[in-house]
């Protein structure tokens, strides 16, 4: 699984020994940094219970280990509105 920017994940001890008080992370964004097979640097923000970010983190975690909470949904097509035209009146100067 690969997070996506705004995805919230629960974090355990099974993505990284690091965490054995779970936490809840909104992902920013996923580096491309090279990295061992299976792991990935994560920038996001630490969520209390209320959802609320705490702090600003970067983690270093195995994809296998996360587990997904909530799904940014996939961005919308734009839709583009025809517009009305423009309905100039003369002004008076003077």
């Amino acid at each position: 699984m690969l997070p996506r920017s705004g995805d919230v994940l629960h974090v355990t001890r099974a993505a990284s020994v690091q965490f054995l008080r779970p936490i809840m992370f909104r992902v920013i964004r996923v580096h491309d940094w090279p990295t061992y097979d299976g792991w990935m640097w994560l920038d996001g923000y630490e969520l209390n219970a209320t959802g609320d970010a705490v702090s600003r983190r970067s983690i270093f975690v195995q994809a296998a280990g996360l587990r997904q909470l909530r799904v940014t949904p996939q961005p919308r097509q734009h839709t583009v509105r025809p517009r009305r035209p423009l309905v100039r009146t003369p002004v008076r100067v003077g």
